[in-house]
Order: C-alpha cells, then structure tokens, then sequence
C-alpha cells in the first residue's frame, strides 16, 4: 500500500474504543507503518520481564511524565528501536486491548517514512522485521488457533511468518489493523 492509500483507509482520527482502565495497567504501542512495505514489528528479548522473545509492536507502560498514549508510544519507540519521535506521523489509534497478563494496550498508529533506520536497544530488542502489507491484505489471514489457556478454552490470531510466531496482543493488534485496512469493518 502506497501513502495516499494508507491515508485513505486510516484517515485522521481513526475512530476506536476506549476501554475502561480498571485494575490493568496501561500501556501503548507503536504500530509504525511504512508506504510500500508493511507494518514493523520487534522480537523482545529474552531478557525482558514481561512477554520474553515474543514479537511485539515498539512500546511499552504508559509513564507518568508521558502526556498521552501517543507521546508514550512515540517514546517507547525511540528507546527500543532508535524511530525518531520527530519522523512519526500519527495517524490515529485502533481499539484499545487488554491482555490477560493484565496490560490496558492503547495501539498507536504512525507512518514512518520509506527506508527509515531503525537501531535496536539491544537489551529490550533482539530483532526488528517487516511484517508486508500483503500479509495483512490476504483475506485468508490470520489463522485462528485455539488452546487450552487456565482451563478455558480460548480462540487466537497467528500471523504466518518464516521466522517468527506473531499471536496474542499482537496478532490480535494486526487483525484489527487488517480490517481496517481491507475495508471490513
């Protein structure tokens, strides 16, 4: 997809859904989209605390000195893979997420510029990778798995990859960005 169609399938203000905060912890990600190429994503390291060598979107907790979800993921974005606060177009947002590891995700998403340089903080990020607006645009995408998770039975997005497995917040993130972009919802 090209800048002006981005544009048009994610016009300003992207309409999403606030969901109420309770006893999660709030947290925002970048969804940093690059014209003619597709979505980047990160393999965390196995030295994180939390989600350890999954893939994931740049980002992370909301701080008290960030002075919104899109400031806090322009942030995270910049300590984890070197994407200048400055080069980041936001777009809008897509519908917040909660986690079952209790995480409230607010998904920012941004265009980046063509051929933008990415550097990894390697002690957060072991890899950064393209996931092709292709993939997001086959309609046969994503699969639907489903698990025994704490005894309940529950239904997941895995996005194929030839190096990665991209599923759980992540995989539901890109689902939505899907829709979005095929003009499902």
């Amino acid at each position: 997809m090209n800048e002006v169609e981005l544009r048009a399938k994610l016009p300003p203000g992207l309409a999403h859904n606030r969901l109420s905060l309770e006893n999660n912890r709030p947290a925002a990600v970048l969804v940093p989209l690059e014209p003619e190429r597709g979505v980047w994503l990160t393999r965390r390291s196995a030295r994180m605390v939390n989600h350890a060598g999954q893939v994931s979107f740049p980002g992370g907790k909301v701080d008290l000195g960030d002075a919104s979800v899109e400031d806090a993921a322009r942030r995270e974005a910049w300590e984890e893979i070197g994407l200048d606060p400055a080069s980041v177009e936001i777009l809008g947002r897509l519908d917040d997420h909660i986690t079952g590891t209790g995480f409230h995700i607010a998904p920012v998403v941004a265009l980046v510029p063509r051929g933008v340089a990415l550097h990894v903080a390697s002690d957060e990020v072991v890899e950064v990778f393209c996931l092709p607006f292709e993939m997001l645009l086959d309609r046969s995408l994503p699969h639907v798995r489903r698990a025994l998770i704490d005894g309940v039975e529950r239904s997941f997005s895995v996005w194929p990859h030839e190096r990665h497995v991209v599923w759980g917040a992540t995989g539901e993130i890109l689902r939505k960005l899907a829709v979005q972009l095929r003009g499902d919802g």
